[in-house]
């Protein structure tokens, strides 16, 4: 697993969906071209792909990106954390000099 924080704003949400709507778009129009014998070939399809892409550019582009975490990267070991420092509770007789 990554440990790359993912931005959950409406915008990167709608992005996310280019690719799985692009595979969709393409197994519907081979399945046409499949089903019709020819009526609907890829080759006369093809910009159907196009469009759909483009509406979904439009829609994450006029959606508002309230709470969007841009470049947000784990920090490296080495660098100073924003995050306080919190103890680890230790196990009785551990990490004390007996």
């Amino acid at each position: 697993m990554s440990d790359r924080i993912r931005c959950a704003c409406r915008r990167c949400t709608i992005r996310g969906l280019m690719g799985p709507a692009a595979i969709i778009t393409v197994g519907v129009l081979f399945l046409l071209d499949q089903m019709r014998g020819g009526a609907f070939s890829f080759g006369r399809t093809f910009p159907l792909i196009l469009i759909v892409l483009g509406v979904i550019s439009l829609a994450a582009a006029l959606s508002p990106a309230d709470g969007h975490i841009s470049g947000a990267a784990p920090a490296s070991p080495g660098a100073p954390s924003s995050l306080p420092n919190v103890t680890q509770n230790q196990m009785p007789g551990q990490g004390k000099g007996q």
